[in-house]
């Protein structure tokens, strides 16, 4: 039996502003523990006893490859991230796991799991993936239900049906949208509801029957951006064209309640429940209830004091918080923003983000520390004229050979060598050492040491904005 992990990263996590934005998302981000929550997921299915196991397979937004890719490395994972050109909802995302997973011929089982998800549980976890896969392997579409502990209204339900005398395994009777809090209660007391997961798994074949059954036309357009797609080191492109044309729809809408209603042209449709310590952690006070807390309740991380508080979050990503007397609270330090929340509000982090949006700032897509394929940025300071940054290059790694047409760089290595082409001339410049780039000169940056490349840019100009860059060559294809 052949378990083909499948980890959907597409999500932007905009509740959980300012740590997750738009270009870096709560995926990417180590919110529990020192793994991202994308690590932690492929790191949950580790050791799954009786079944093989493929090399995981990520599908990502195009512009999430590279930090995706390195994470992986990190790992030590190789396997395939399959590229969407623009977002299409996970039942495109799916389909193309499923053309990619048989590709050469096989059909394993895939275990679809959300990226940004927490499973605190993992022996829990593994022990019902493995009675999943026992039933996905006889051609069922299994999901896993998540057994209830409160009247949760930010959560779809699954109504358990028929038992299948197999474990804990039901038919799905039906698909239940986000409830009000009476009818949410009314389903705790039931007993008979489950919140919906978003974890599946089936056979790629399965999938690929039932979406064709379903909608037609999200295969046929993902089948036809799949042919057109290429082969790019461990990146799967496909062809945007005709994936921009692909109907947008979820894994529930397209096909879960479709085989809810037991339409006989589709495979049984199956939930087990799974108490393993799961949450979505969709926003803050999500967040709140998975961390460990002091004994009144409250969760701190990084630099922060705190006197006379109950129940509260507070991070601090560089300064010193202080709180006092603030009970069910989340207040969140970064470099460039704050948030200050009553913990019931949190679900309201989302109008921020839309409003920063709206009003053009940048702040709601990136933080102040961007990610390049080939390292990283900081913006220390910036005024008229001028602007300061910090530059991390990867040992081995190199910017593009590029041109600035408003801007001179003044670069003072801190740590490491710095190989530096200016114009027709390439040179070293070590630490505390500097060298000067003029404005129209064609210059790319290498570090060909073992050790990352540290930095202090000053640019200086009319115009210091990211899009003032002449790309001539790019080893990532930007």
């Amino acid at each position: 039996m052949l378990i083909q992990p499948v980890v959907l990263s597409g999500g932007s996590g905009t509740r959980l502003w300012p740590l997750s934005r738009e270009k870096y998302p709560k995926q990417l981000l180590p919110l529990i523990g020192e793994d991202s929550l994308l690590q932690a997921t492929v790191r949950r299915v580790e050791g799954i006893t009786g079944a093989q196991l493929a090399a995981p397979m990520v599908v990502c937004n195009e512009e999430y490859r590279f930090v995706i890719a390195e994470q992986m490395r990190l790992m030590g994972k190789d396997g395939p991230i399959v590229l969407e050109p623009v977002g299409r909802n996970t039942a495109p995302a799916l389909t193309l796991a499923a053309l990619a997973a048989m590709r050469d011929g096989a059909d394993p089982i895939l275990l679809v799991m959300p990226a940004d998800h927490v499973i605190l549980d993992t022996p829990a976890f593994q022990a019902v993936v493995f009675e999943g896969a026992l039933l996905a392997e006889e051609g069922a579409v299994v999901t896993f239900g998540i057994t209830p502990d409160c009247p949760e209204t930010g959560y779809g339900y699954i109504q358990t049906g028929v038992a299948l005398g197999k474990g804990e395994a039901c038919k799905i009777a039906r698909f239940v949208e986000k409830p009000d809090l009476v009818t949410a209660q009314s389903y705790l007391d039931t007993g008979t509801y489950l919140w919906n997961s978003g974890l599946f798994m089936m056979r790629a074949s399965v999938w690929l029957a039932a979406i064709g059954v379903c909608r037609g036309d999200i295969l046929a357009a993902c089948r036809m951006a799949w042919d057109a797609g290429s082969v790019d080191g461990c990146f799967l492109r496909v062809g945007k064209e005709a994936f921009s044309q692909c109907p947008k729809d979820s894994i529930d809408y397209a096909v879960m309640e479709r085989i809810a209603a037991l339409d006989a042209a589709l495979p049984v449709g199956v939930v087990i429940p799974l108490s393993a310590g799961w949450s979505d952690v969709g926003a803050w006070d999500a967040l709140w209830k998975v961390l460990p807390k002091d004994s009144d309740g409250n969760v701190l991380q990084g630099d922060v004091l705190m006197h006379d508080c109950r129940n509260t979050l507070t991070m601090s990503a560089g300064r010193l918080v202080a709180c006092i007397g603030v009970d069910d609270m989340v207040i969140v330090e970064t470099p460039d923003a704050i948030l200050v929340s009553h913990k019931d509000k949190t679900q309201e982090v989302k109008t921020i983000v839309d409003r920063l949006k709206r009003d053009g700032r940048i702040e709601g897509q990136l933080h102040r520390k961007v990610f390049r394929p080939w390292g990283s940025y900081d913006g220390v300071d910036a005024g008229e004229r001028f602007l300061v940054k910090r530059i991390i290059v990867n040992p081995g790694a190199c910017l593009s050979l590029q041109m600035h047409h408003h801007r001179a760089e003044h670069w003072i290595v801190v740590r490491g060598t710095a190989r530096v082409t200016r114009e027709d001339t390439s040179y070293l410049v070590t630490e505390n050492e500097s060298t000067f780039i003029p404005l129209g000169n064609k210059h790319r940056l290498e570090n060909p040491g073992c050790v990352p490349l540290e930095m202090i840019e000053v640019q200086s100009g009319s115009y210091l904005g990211e899009d003032d860059i002449v790309r001539f060559e790019d080893k990532y294809g930007r």
